[in-house]
């Protein structure tokens, strides 16, 4: 319980105002990979223009769509990273104009599939960045997840 056992309050010298000092660094809310040292993961990629796959076209193991492209990467590739890797498998990815949603498909607790849009990318950075940086491993992502990506 609060303020059991304390004494009374003694009146002294105000707290400084918050806020006081450089920021502490940012740290990295993921461990980066030594990919020299670190077995990469199978990740299965599945592809759609024009919008996400629907959490159905997953409910039965072994029927998952057929657009699949299986890439063995890290947690800590970036949505950029990626984006280029399905531009050289799909070609209407490679339109100048062409925007990547990212989402991962996993199982709830229920065991029936759940999509959750993670980000976006530009086909080509066109001086915008939106999610370009953002890794795997820092958006959630598990071993065993898929990577829906929409080509919009």
């Amino acid at each position: 319980m609060a303020g059991a056992g304390e004494g009374p309050k003694r009146a002294g010298r105000p707290l400084p105002p918050p806020g006081r000092g450089p920021p502490p660094p940012p740290r990295p809310r993921f461990e980066p990979v030594d990919r020299e040292k670190t077995c990469p993961l199978l990740l299965r990629v599945f592809t759609k223009i024009g919008c996400h796959h629907s959490k159905e076209d997953f409910a039965v193991r072994g029927k998952e769509p057929k657009d699949e492209v299986q890439i063995y990467t890290w947690k800590d590739a970036t949505l950029r990273e990626l984006t280029d890797l399905v531009k050289e498998v799909a070609p209407a990815a490679r339109r100048r104009d062409a925007i990547l949603s990212f989402a991962f498909v996993y199982p709830d607790t229920n065991g029936r599939f759940v999509l959750r849009e993670v980000g976006k990318t530009f086909s080509y950075g066109n001086g915008k960045r939106l999610d370009d940086g953002k890794a795997l491993a820092e958006l959630g992502f598990q071993i065993g997840d898929y990577l829906d990506v929409a080509i919009l």
